[in-house]
């Protein structure tokens, strides 16, 4: 017990105190104590992917490896040519030869599919060399033959049908995450997916709690006459841990100016953040105040704050670093933690304020649904020109694991619905909390270019939502309002320019940078080296041993190719993946021979390029989107001599005037 005299005297000198030093009110008194405060997310740590759920990313993290790794069966069936297909009906089924072997999940295909052959293959198995379709196991039948088993196929099988392509999740190289993301259980499937063991997270800010007063006594512990027990300090662990801090409990100090001080001095020494509770407001135990005058500039900013409960509230700082003095009270001093405190810590943390967990957006294209059973559909939104959001579907297939990591939210179906149409409302389920629309939309073809200067654009805090659609489904959403920008590398066959010609009333060409196309093959074939790449597409589309491995219509990769050859249709070219990385994938592991990609991607793989065209990557912007404040920062990026050089180490050229 403090002795009676020493009580007294502290009585006197409380009396003399004023009571607050100013009344602010509480916009003021945020706007004073942040002032005087780093904000910064804290530094990076590296953790395992086991500690890492509700983190936040520190660093940009790349793909380690492709995503499935390899052209895989999506349903258990048969590997076999499409062409092979053609005309097959349940009255007069195509007769394939079936192959001694069946490919279960993790068996390497040692078998080629040849013309008139089909492998068995289970869901996950690799798809072999030759094949460019999986015809499900529900459609077939087999028979015996004089050779051995026949498969009976009752229905044609399209090329790519029931195939999930190497990449086509997941591509080696790609920005999976970027700097501010929170980690939750779908992040860390995807990085496990990608490769990643560990990464690298914002440390969480270490928050110092004190409880002053000589009444309190720890929770549990029988009552003195006049104690009560300190309830502040476990509520307020417990919200620092809730907000992404990691709470340090520092106990129970009495009404002691010495013992308080050392024990803030500690406080401040081994965390980022100090948080008290008692001792604001005038009386006996007001001694906080002397205190932090003696802790070091800036000291006291905020002594009452204009609020019901919270009035004593005391905001304080020694250099940047945070000390808040709460209410006695409980009710106050929840009150002002989280309004005042809270903020701090997630922004340390590097964590987004708390969001609502519902919101109603407009459907952004007609989806269709399989009528018997309830059918949750994921999406992505963003803001439509009119204010209102829109969700877009993520239609990357069961297998996927980035449609949930990329997903806003999602939206149910309902069971006797044949599907919801364009613009129809629905109401969206959010995420993990997430709401805010994102500041900048960008649809359409998608390049590692790209994220250098989107990377640019997280580090000033601009939040973007990219959908890799395609250079003509980029257009199409460009032309219907439905996306800021709409990255594309379209080139007119006509005129042999890019992009330029596919111009319409309301949109303009912003430029971008150019990069490499060109054929793909595995180092030492003999039936590339030497050659140029014209004369090597020439030379390969007319051996049919030769495997090509091609690109999705409406591409620019497929429009460039499909100009060079000039109608050819040679081996492999139903086989139609969506991305360069599946191109060099399948190239790489010896399911086609040749592809066309970009240069950085075909290095990425240790394969020989031959190049072809210098094609160029622009966004189509609409014009009524064009003094959007996200739009003017990529605009401003684009143009820094610091994300060109970033452009230029990845292999891209930027356009002048980019």
């Amino acid at each position: 017990m403090p002795d009676p005299a020493a009580l007294l005297d502290r009585v006197r000198r409380a009396a003399r105190q004023e009571q607050f030093l100013a009344i602010l009110s509480a916009e003021e008194a945020v706007q004073r104590f942040y002032a005087a405060l780093d904000l910064s997310p804290l530094p990076g740590e590296a953790v395992p992917l086991a500690a890492a759920l509700g983190r936040v990313v520190a660093e940009t993290v790349l793909a380690a490896s492709d995503a499935p790794p390899f052209d895989r069966a999506s349903v258990d069936g048969f590997a076999l040519r499409a062409a092979d297909t053609a005309g097959a009906a349940e009255g007069a089924p195509v007769r394939l030869r079936l192959n001694a072997e069946v490919l279960a999940c993790g068996v390497a295909p040692a078998i080629e599919v040849t013309p008139g052959t089909a492998t068995a293959i289970a869901t996950g198995g690799m798809l072999p060399r030759g094949a460019d379709a999986v015809a499900m196991i529900e459609h077939t039948e087999l028979d015996e033959g004089p050779e051995g088993p026949v498969l009976l196929l009752a229905r044609p099988a399209a090329p790519g049908s029931c195939i999930g392509f190497a990449g086509s999740d997941i591509a080696r190289g790609e920005t999976l995450l970027r700097p501010g993301t929170l980690i939750t259980s779908r992040e860390i499937g995807m990085l496990a997916a990608a490769g990643h063991g560990t990464v690298q997270v914002v440390r969480k800010p270490r928050v110092a709690v004190l409880s002053t007063g000589d009444e309190l006594v720890p929770p549990g512990t029988p009552l003195p006459p006049g104690g009560i027990p300190d309830s502040n300090a476990a509520m307020l662990a417990a919200a620092v841990a809730e907000h992404g801090g990691e709470p340090v409990p520092m106990g129970i100090l009495p009404d002691d100016e010495a013992a308080l001080e050392a024990a803030v001095r500690a406080a401040l020494a081994g965390a980022d953040l100090v948080v008290m509770s008692g001792g604001t407001s005038k009386g006996a135990g007001d001694v906080s105040h002397r205190i932090i005058s003696r802790l070091g500039p800036p000291g006291v900013l905020v002594h009452g704050v204009a609020l019901k409960p919270g009035k004593p509230l005391c905001l304080a700082a020694v250099g940047k670093q945070p000390l808040v003095v709460l209410p006695g009270f409980p009710t106050s001093a929840v009150f002002t933690f989280q309004e005042f405190v809270v903020p701090v810590i997630r922004a340390l943390a590097g964590l987004p304020p708390r969001e609502e967990q519902a919101v109603e957006a407009q459907l952004a294209v007609r989806l269709p649904s399989e009528v018997g059973r309830v059918e949750y559909v994921m999406v992505s939104l963003a803001e439509g020109e009119a204010g209102g959001r829109i969700a877009f579907p993520l239609g990357k297939g069961s297998g996927s694991v980035t449609a949930f990591a990329q997903a806003d939210g999602f939206f149910a179906i309902p069971a006797l619905d044949q599907g919801v149409a364009a613009g129809m409302p629905v109401s969206v389920r959010l995420i993990g909390g997430a709401v805010r629309p994102p500041d900048l939309v960008l649809i359409g073809s998608h390049c590692t270019g790209l994220d250098a200067v989107l990377e640019a654009l997280a580090a000033e805090g601009w939040r973007a939502r990219t959908l890799a659609v395609g250079s003509l489904g980029g257009l199409a959403a460009a032309k219907r309002g439905e996306c800021d920008l709409a990255p594309a590398h379209l080139l007119d066959p006509a005129s042999g320019a890019y992009n330029t010609p596919f111009l319409s009333q309301g949109l303009r060409l912003v430029p971008g940078w150019q990069r490499l196309q060109g054929v793909a093959f595995r180092p030492g074939d003999a039936r590339f080296e030497g050659l140029d790449g014209p004369a090597a597409v020439a030379r390969a589309s007319a051996d049919l041993s030769c495997l090509l491995v091609n690109r999705n219509a409406g591409s620019g990769t497929r429009i460039l190719l499909d100009g060079l050859l000039g109608g050819a249709r040679p081996a492999g070219y139903a086989n139609q993946p969506k991305s360069h990385n599946a191109v060099a994938a399948a190239v790489a592991q010896g399911r086609a021979d040749w592809g066309v990609c970009i240069e950085t991607v075909a290095r990425a793989y240790g394969l020989g390029f031959l190049p072809l065209a210098d094609e160029v990557y622009d966004f189509f912007l609409p014009e009524a989107r064009a003094g959007r404040p996200g739009v003017q920062a990529f605009l401003r990026a684009l143009a820094t001599e610091d994300v060109r050089a970033r452009l230029r180490a990845l292999g891209f050229a930027p356009v002048a005037g980019a």
